[in-house]
């Protein structure tokens, strides 16, 4: 081709452009960053929440199943929990000591 003029491939304006891309880019990184690693800390959230919710429902049934009385007092008892002025003494080795008897 006899008189064709190239064009260089990176004119100025081309250059400026693409730099000025690159700024915007890295201007819009790290909020995108934040909020995606927010977004993540929430559903992460969330999903202990209703781990939660859902141990808090078994717990409300298991104290409307035990009810009051001494079917409450077995259960307090089977937990290790003590009356007010009561003391706590824990046994060990009571299987063994009954082998032995």
């Amino acid at each position: 081709m006899i008189g064709a003029k190239t064009v260089p491939m990176f004119r100025p304006t081309r250059l400026l452009a693409f730099g000025a891309l690159a700024v915007i880019g890295l201007l819009y990184w790290k909020p995108l960053h934040t909020y995606t690693h927010t977004r993540s800390v929430l559903q992460r959230r969330e999903a202990e929440v209703s781990k939660l919710q859902a141990q808090h429902q078994q717990l409300q049934t298991r104290i409307a199943s035990v009810g009051s009385g001494d079917a409450l007092v077995r259960e307090a008892r089977r937990l290790g929990l003590v009356k007010p002025g009561e003391q706590l003494f824990i046994v060990r080795g009571i299987a063994a000591w009954r082998k032995g008897h």
